[in-house]
């Protein structure tokens, strides 16, 4: 009965700490694209980024403390933060590791961010997109049932969530590029290219 329980809580907190980590990665995606048009927005963007960051650690504590708890594997508490070294399932578990590492470094930046450079802090922050992957592959590598049903259905529907989220990013990423958008001028609808060039060369 004690193995159940354990299982269930384990495997409950991973999927939620994964949906909650695909939640700060989309709130990171937000937060590039300068969501929201008043500085008010973008600060409350910010502020729950970080605070659904400290969220998911507090449901990966229950993860790993569930994880390491119960005895149906071999997992010890260094396996949780040291990649690769657990004797079940290492790479899947790994994975695992990585992505905690990469969360605990996001949130300790953030926490040290007047303290320290600019530049280390964009690095950091660069470096923790990595820890979406990883967690989903650990997800998908880990668990009895990850191989199907609503667990399945859950991990791909954030996989989508995020995928759906990088193409508007990217099609914002071009939009500003674009020559319009470097000139500052209006588009002119319903007028030749060559035209809308000549206007804003016009003085």
């Amino acid at each position: 009965m004690d193995n159940i329980l354990l299982w269930y809580a384990t495997r409950a907190s991973g999927l939620v700490a994964l949906l909650l980590l695909t939640l700060v990665v989309l709130l990171g995606i937000l937060g590039v694209l300068r969501f929201g048009s008043r500085s008010g927005q973008r600060f409350a963007v910010a502020a729950l980024h970080r605070n659904i960051s400290l969220v998911t650690v507090a449901f990966l504590a229950v993860h790993i403390t569930s994880s390491v708890v119960d005895t149906f594997v071999e997992i010890d508490w260094p396996d949780a933060v040291i990649p690769f070294g657990s004797a079940y399932r290492p790479v899947w578990l790994g994975l695992g590791a990585a992505a905690f590492d990469l969360l605990v470094a996001l949130i300790v930046t953030s926490l040290l961010r007047p303290r320290i450079s600019q530049r280390l802090w964009r690095r950091v922050h660069w470096a923790a997109y990595a820890m979406w992957p990883l967690a989903l592959a650990h997800s998908l590598g880990t668990g009895t049932d990850s191989g199907g049903g609503w667990s399945l259905a859950l991990v791909l529907g954030c996989l989508g969530v995020v995928l759906v989220a990088a193409a508007a990013r990217l099609v914002a990423g071009r939009a500003a590029a674009s020559p319009d958008a470097v000139s500052g001028a209006e588009p002119l609808p319903g007028r030749p290219a060559a035209d809308r060039i000549a206007a804003r060369q016009a003085p």
